[in-house]
């Protein structure tokens, strides 16, 4: 039975009040075939996949890498099968998950989901490759597996992660709750599953048990707990999946019950949203994943490209700025809780800071978002001259889009405006394999990785499915 079959089959079965539907996603998980990715769903996910790897390298040598790979010599675990990507360690696959997707997401440079739902808000989903691909890399790593396998674990995690996300009432992110550490687990748990081998019924506690482990609370965005969730959800996953492998026992319908993830977490969600719908598209294809140009929050990302146009259309200098009015709906400043930013973390999450920089530097990379950058004074006087405020007419536009309307006035009165719905790296304006592969060359780089190691991940990348293994790719990601 085919994959699209299987999942017919086991979608009937998961009624309108969601009976069976953690069954469902279990089925998925065991019976999903490469054959069943469509080619655009393949080429979509090695950009995101070569995305990750250079987060990772750069992530690496953050304070968060430092200090996590401090915290992986205190526990005195021993050589293990799994690399900790930018380092010499190998770990145990569950450790290696925390610390590689506390890599991928510690400079906030990593993908994002799009809503699909008008009432679901855009860009704050999740971050799908964080949790999914950590899992995916320590497993196939630990187990010998092919990039191909290794590429579908991936992709099944993602497809899982993403179909929850989008399904729980929108209350689950608005109210607190992080979704890259609540829907991650059960990313993380689907990809280490796949690659152990476990069949439906054991994958079923596995997300149970994940389901248990599901947390991390958005209090903490601007600061290392904010990446610590991505890692924590990789971590947790894997668990979940080898807790599960040896008998340890869970509910059956954690997504769907009463008191289970959907009701407790979210207070509710659209059955119809999840059930019928992995793999149905792929996300990958359909709404798609963004890839994020710059290292800052999802959110500001239609705001930066609309700027960066707006200063070369008309050749603005800071100097002549006298004052920039950015209009978003009111969820964006829900999450873009910064205005005025003193490290660098809370400048990934300031629209103000964003807005700033480009109008000052030009440009926005990862040396642009460090505590120096942040702190100059030329800096925090261009911070003073904008301003960020709810707009009408973003509002009006729903969530499922972050609306963006910016109006700069330059000294002597002239009025300069522009709107964006997207940014670049969107689906509606979506960077090519060329363009990832430049932006892993900057994190490589700025890693300190040499040139020919990061030119043979790309290669790596661009064949993933032919490998029979995933040893040599991660041998050019681990220091000698």
């Amino acid at each position: 039975m085919t994959a699209a079959l299987s999942n017919a089959k086991t979608a009937a079965n998961a009624t309108a009040e969601g009976e069976g539907l953690t069954h469902y996603v279990a089925d998925f998980v065991a019976g999903a075939q490469l054959a069943d990715l469509p080619q655009v769903v393949v080429e979509n996910g090695k950009k995101s996949i070569l995305d990750g790897l250079g987060l990772a390298l750069s992530g690496s040598v953050a304070k968060s890498g430092e200090l996590v790979r401090r915290h992986l010599d205190s526990l005195n675990l021993g050589a293990g099968p799994a690399t900790v990507i930018g380092s010499k360690l190998k770990v145990a696959p569950r450790f290696a998950a925390f610390a590689n997707g506390v890599g991928i997401h510690a400079d906030d440079y990593d993908d994002t989901q799009l809503a699909v739902a008008k009432d679901r808000v855009y860009g704050l989903l999740t971050h799908p490759t964080a949790p999914a691909l950590p899992a995916a890399l320590a497993l196939g790593e630990a187990k010998g597996a092919s990039g191909a396998d290794v590429m579908l674990a991936y992709h099944i995690g993602v497809e899982v992660e993403c179909k929850i996300a989008e399904a729980i009432d929108p209350r689950h992110y608005q109210t607190g709750f992080h979704a890259t550490a609540t829907c991650g687990t059960y990313a993380a748990a689907s990809a280490a599953g796949r690659l152990m081998g476990l069949d439906s019924e054991t994958l079923t506690r596995a997300l149970s048990i994940a389901g248990s482990q599901s947390a991390g609370l958005r209090e903490n965005f601007g600061t290392m707990t904010k990446p610590f969730h991505a890692g924590r959800s990789s971590e947790s996953g894997v668990a979940a999946a080898q807790f599960a492998e040896s008998g340890w026992t869970a509910t059956d319908k954690i997504l769907e019950a009463p008191r289970g993830f959907f009701s407790a977490a979210g207070g509710g969600y659209d059955v119809n949203a999840i059930a019928g719908k992995l793999g149905a598209p792929w996300t990958f294809e359909f709404p798609g994943i963004s890839i994020k140009p710059h290292p800052s929050g999802s959110l500001t990302h239609p705001g930066m490209t609309e700027m960066q146009r707006l200063i070369r259309e008309h050749g603005i200098k800071a100097a002549d700025v006298e004052h920039v009015r950015v209009g978003t709906n009111s969820n964006m400043p829900n999450a873009l809780i910064h205005h005025r930013p003193t490290n660098e973390l809370q400048g990934k999450f300031s629209m103000e800071f964003c807005m700033a920089i480009l109008l000052i530097e030009g440009r926005a990379g990862l040396n642009e978002f460090v505590d120096e950058v942040i702190n100059r004074p030329d800096v925090k006087a261009m911070i003073e001259k904008v301003d960020f405020v709810i707009d009408e007419r973003a509002e009006a536009a729903g969530y499922h889009k972050m609306t963006t309307y910016i109006d700069i006035t330059l000294k002597g009165g002239k009025k300069i405006s522009g709107m964006a719905d997207f940014g670049k790296g969107s689906p509606a304006n979506p960077m090519s394999f060329e363009e990832v592969a430049g932006k892993f060359h900057e994190c490589a780089e700025f890693a300190g990785w040499e040139k020919a190691r990061a030119e043979e991940v790309v290669s790596l990348v661009s064949d993933l499915e032919t490998l029979p293994s995933i040893d040599r790719l991660m041998g050019a990601l681990s220091k000698a």
